[in-house]
This record gives structure tokens, sequence and C-alpha cells, in this order.
């Protein structure tokens, strides 16, 4: 599946950070997982995908927000489909129009 960022009006920062992240995602909110398969992250050199995972992407949703992505560098356990989760240094960066995100961790709460 092909990454759609969430999307933006203009950009402000240039590094990740816990305060985009928290501008972007209501954090009193549940957020549920909505991944049926992890999708693992290739390092690409000159359009060639090489064998070196760079992270490993699972989609989530919350009210009032677009299904979105969250990358962790070490591969998480793919929770229960619409379980809710909460996250482990979630942090966020913009990038032009679009906003990422990444988590260290996440665990499932109910």
């Amino acid at each position: 599946m092909e990454e759609i960022p969430m999307k933006l009006n203009n950009t402000r920062s240039n590094s990740y950070s816990v305060d985009t992240a928290k501008k972007h995602i209501d954090l009193s909110l549940p957020i549920q997982c909505v991944t049926s398969f992890i999708e693992i992250q290739h390092k690409f050199i000159d359009n060639n995908r090489t064998d070196e995972i760079t992270g490993y992407k699972l989609w989530f949703i919350q009210k009032g927000l677009n299904p979105f992505t969250i990358k962790f560098e070490e591969e998480p356990e793919l929770p229960d489909f619409l379980s809710i989760v909460e996250f482990e240094q979630l942090e966020g960066i913009e990038i032009r129009s679009n906003v990422y995100f990444k988590a260290k961790k996440m665990k499932v709460v109910k």
C-alpha cells in the first residue's frame, strides 16, 4: 500500500517532534489500529530497492482524522483489527504540505 501522508496547509518544522505530533493527533481521544499487515520499508539507492529495512508502518484512525500511518524502527507486534492503542515517543514532522509520524513503541490498551 502506498504511503498517503496527512495533508497540511504549510510547513513549520524541519525535524520530528512531540509537539508536532500533538498538534495533529489528539492523544486524549482513542486511536485505533486498522492495519491487516505490517508494511516493511526498505532503503533505496539510485531508485533500486535494497534488502536493508528502514522501518515498519501501520495504519491508524482517530475520530475527526483521515487514516494515517506511523513508522516504527523496530518491528511491532500487529494488534487485532480496531484495537485501541497508545504510543511511546510519538513524534511528527511537517514536510512541505504533509505530516509524517513515527513512534518508538505501541501498546494495546483495549
